[in-house]
């Protein structure tokens, strides 16, 4: 059968620094090139403005030299306003429109320009890109300034005045030289300085992931069994994965230890049962007395590896559990325990808060609450009280959780305390049972590094359980 090719992934760069420095050089990129159009604009529009004012400069200095013969003629200013305006083709231009006619200056012989209209008075204008002929022939481009004025003789006769309009043009290549220049300069600095930035940039990103390499070499080390933990000296932001980590491998190790346990606690509880099969079939007995025995010796071993094998199921939990509601489990529990318990008619009351979660596993807390209440109820005369509140909340922490149940019972004397808690004895000898329920509770709270503590319920006078649980990862 042919080997499949391997596949090859063509999606985003798997390295953490290389998403980043990709990120950051397109943002860099895409702001060079934002920059540098923006001051582009703002050089042509500048260069464009001052256009205007010297044109209009130039216009109103030609109209204040010049004046007008009898006949209308415009006469130039004896001193010209600025050389360029005096030779033919120079690419400065200056243009007199008259009501019966116009008037060119000297520069304006053998370009093609293109024809001014008369303005109002006082009115001005200023173009941009208007086509012209050169005097070589080329086609080209030109700004051109108007302005519309009056002229007046300065007699009383009102035929002695009449409007008039002059222009000045002046071609684009003076200034199309100096945005190709300033253009070459910005992206030639801009591109510099993006060199730059880029290399910087990646220096510090290096810099800046350095915390990050070192919990991988820790992690390594703690793989490879050269180290026990993850250490304390990380950044802030890298604390609560470093904390995530070390809770891990200490589950890991206590779910080891408790393995560890439950298989040494179940060859010590072997002990007994094989000893004594050994010893009975070595004696002369009856076939039945032996068998009875048998079946005796082989029921408490079987007895023994379920207990244990449940232990062990039960020991530990999900480090990173989802938060688990309280109120169904224990109204689940209540209902199966006031139908065995029906005859005593015994009310359990919840006193539970909305916003308190258990996170772990369901059979956790399906085991604890059932202990508990099952406790309450075996005890109760008539009432048992479910509290669930809200623990301890620390930051980037989920909340603790406290869980307290109250019955009206007898209570439980403070000399018979400890004794209760351990496994396999009773309260009290008159009551079915088999003394390991309320180590079992002690056992999984600790588990999830909780207490649990006994005493004398203020609310309804009986046995008063309370769990505690710390914040948790």
């Amino acid at each position: 059968m042919p080997r499949r090719p391997p596949q090859v992934s063509w999606g985003q760069p798997r390295s953490l620094q290389a998403r980043q420095l990709l990120a950051a050089s397109l943002g860099l990129v895409a702001f060079l090139a934002l920059a540098g159009y923006a001051l582009d604009r703002a050089f042509l529009e500048t260069a464009e403005s001052n256009m205007r004012q010297r044109l209009r400069s130039l216009a109103l200095a030609y109209v204040a030299g010049g004046e007008f013969a009898r006949n209308g003629e415009f006469i130039p200013p004896y001193e010209t306003v600025d050389p360029r305006l005096e030779r033919p083709g120079s690419g400065l231009y200056a243009e007199v429109v008259l009501p019966n006619g116009h008037w060119d200056s000297t520069s304006a012989q053998g370009p093609i320009l293109p024809a001014g209209k008369m303005l109002e008075p006082n009115e001005e204008s200023f173009e941009r890109a208007l086509p012209i002929t050169e005097i070589s022939g080329e086609a080209g481009e030109a700004y051109r300034y108007g302005r519309g004025l009056i002229w007046s003789a300065g007699s009383d006769d009102a035929r002695s005045e009449f409007p008039y309009t002059i222009y000045v043009l002046e071609d684009t290549t003076a200034l199309s030289r100096q945005v190709s220049v300033f253009r070459q300069a910005l992206w030639r600095y801009l591109g510099g300085a993006g060199l730059i930035l880029l290399l910087l940039q990646a220096v510090i990103l290096r810099w800046s992931l350095r915390p990050l390499k070192r919990v991988v070499d820790e992690l390594k080390r703690v793989q490879r069994g050269l180290a026990s933990r993850m250490s304390g000296r990380h950044p802030r932001e890298l604390e609560p994965l470093t904390e995530s980590i070390n809770a891990f491998i200490e589950s890991e190790r206590e779910n080891l230890e408790r393995q560890r346990n439950t298989l040494a606690d179940l060859a010590h509880s072997l002990k007994t049962p094989l000893a004594v099969l050994r010893a009975r079939s070595g004696e002369d007995v009856p076939v039945q007395e032996l068998r009875e025995e048998i079946d005796l010796q082989v029921r408490r071993m079987s007895d023994l590896v379920s207990y244990q094998l449940a232990r062990a199921a039960r020991s530990g939990h999900v480090l990173f559990a989802a938060p688990l509601e309280i109120e169904p489990y224990a109204d689940q529990i209540v209902r199966s325990l006031e139908k065995i318990y029906a005859a005593k008619g015994v009310i359990c009351e919840f006193d539970i808060d909305a916003n308190a979660r258990f996170y772990g596993e369901p059979g956790d807390l399906q085991e604890v609450l059932g202990n508990l209440i099952e406790n309450a109820f075996k005890w109760a005369r008539s009432r048992v009280l479910l509290t669930v509140k809200e623990g301890e909340i620390a930051p980037n922490r989920r909340p603790g959780l406290l869980l307290a149940v109250d019955d009206d019972g007898p209570g439980v004397p403070d000399d018979k305390i400890d004794l209760v808690l351990q496994r396999g004895v009773r309260g009290d000898e008159r009551v079915q049972g088999h003394g390991i329920g309320l180590a079992t509770v002690q056992d999984v709270v600790r588990s999830y590094r909780g207490t649990l503590d006994v005493s004398r319920s203020t609310e309804l006078g009986g046995a008063h359980f309370e769990v505690v649980l710390p914040p948790g990862l």
